[in-house]
């Protein structure tokens, strides 16, 4: 018997690449062979932009490994990079980043493993919304720490704020880890309800970390803002994937207090020496004029994929208690039909042949009753799942 470590035994699997493989099972079934006369399964439950990274980025890493560009960088990233993402918080919200206090990471994902290496002891506590993505918690827990989710309903578009924070603060909280746009309710925090939030938690002597990765893809009739405006104690994550299309190439990034830059720089030397060299060097392309239209086209069309899904669902009585302000995600109601989304996302796989994201892996107040639907997928796709949605719920 290989004995593993007890860290491992708190960390739960993650159910919604769990539920991903039944509806693979199930669309290798002759139910889902044309040939056979059943209808391709259609995937709603992953987050990931049809769209893919932008020509330009192709083309940077092609001309990368044709020069042999390929070294390690430095820990921290490419100076250039480190430069040009340090100018879009300029150039997007007025906020002037000095390039020290950027470091280029390998994906988001790696850039939380990092913070909470970095800042989490055993037995500290991060406090963080209930609903919110499972896999941030589980970085806490790998790092020995606790994290401790807060009920967030739709009253508070399901996102902390200052008053549950302040409540619930113990001697062990050590920061609030929070997401805007979220995953998975595509809804943002209200900015005076984030600047109140970071007040809070400075004045306890806490740190806020927000996870921006979906902040390019904000479609409120006011343009989002990062949270790098509100101090620079505020820790900001950012990442290629989401609106950049840059999901396999696994880049992110970390906007930190001066003070935690060489202590995770050290963690990143250790951990993984450097983000992927090809990566970084295509990356540029993404600050160039040209991509950055693409890009905001690209959310521009997210949008309207938005408001084809959002009334669909209602009409069919799956109640989106909050619209969904970014990002590209739906998160409703169905406990018109079922009291387990569960149950109702195997059935709909099943039936309509529509993957779909049970709320199961997104936290435990009053999340069965909430499915999380990806509009990631193309307007036909979506219009497709939706009919197929009707034909069956109507029966």
């Amino acid at each position: 018997m290989i004995r593993l470590a007890e860290r491992v035994e708190h960390i739960e699997p993650f159910w919604v690449m769990e539920c991903a493989k039944t509806a693979d099972q199930i669309a290798r079934s002759p139910a889902c062979d044309p040939a056979q006369g059943g209808e391709v399964m259609l995937y709603l439950n992953i987050g990931e932009p049809d769209f893919g990274a932008p020509a330009a980025v192709h083309e940077a890493a092609k001309l990368c490994l044709d020069q042999r560009k390929t070294q390690y960088t430095h820990a921290a990233g490419l100076p250039a990079l480190r430069k040009a993402v340090a100018s879009w918080y300029e150039q997007r919200d007025g906020v002037t980043v000095d390039p020290h206090r950027i470091v280029i990471t390998a994906g988001a994902s790696a850039a939380l493993q990092l913070l909470c290496t970095a800042l989490i002891d055993n037995g500290d506590e991060v406090l963080m919304p209930d609903p919110s993505y499972p896999c941030n918690r589980h970085f806490v827990t790998a790092s020995g720490g606790q994290a401790r989710l807060l009920p967030c309903g739709p009253e508070q578009r399901f996102h902390l704020d200052a008053a549950s924070v302040d409540a619930a603060w113990s001697p062990r909280t050590r920061a609030v880890m929070l997401a805007s746009p979220s995953n998975p309710t595509g809804t943002s925090i209200a900015p005076d309800a984030l600047r109140e939030l970071v007040q809070t938690v400075r004045a306890r002597g806490g740190l806020t970390i927000v996870d921006e990765i979906y902040l390019g893809l904000s479609f409120g009739d006011t343009p989002a803002r990062s949270a790098a405006g509100l101090g620079d104690d505020v820790i900001c994550v950012g990442s290629f994937s989401k609106y950049f299309g840059m999901t396999g190439w696994r880049l992110g990034w970390l906007l930190l207090p001066d003070e935690l830059v060489a202590p995770v720089e050290k963690l990143a030397q250790n951990l993984y020496i450097c983000a992927s060299t090809i990566a970084q060097h295509a990356a540029l392309a993404c600050f160039e004029p040209t991509t950055l239209a693409l890009c905001d086209e690209r959310a521009a069309e997210l949008r309207r994929r938005r408001d084809v899904v959002v009334p669909a669902l209602r009409e069919l009585g799956l109640e989106v208690p909050v619209l969904p302000d970014g990002a590209f995600y739906v998160w409703f109601d169905v406990s018109r039909y079922n009291t387990s989304s569960w149950d109702f996302c195997h059935d709909m796989m099943r039936r309509a042949h529509v993957a779909l994201t049970p709320g199961r892996d997104f936290g435990r107040a009053d999340t069965s009753r909430y499915a999380r639907l990806s509009f990631a997928c193309s307007m036909a796709t979506l219009e497709a799942a939706m009919a197929r949605l009707g034909r069956e719920l109507r029966r």
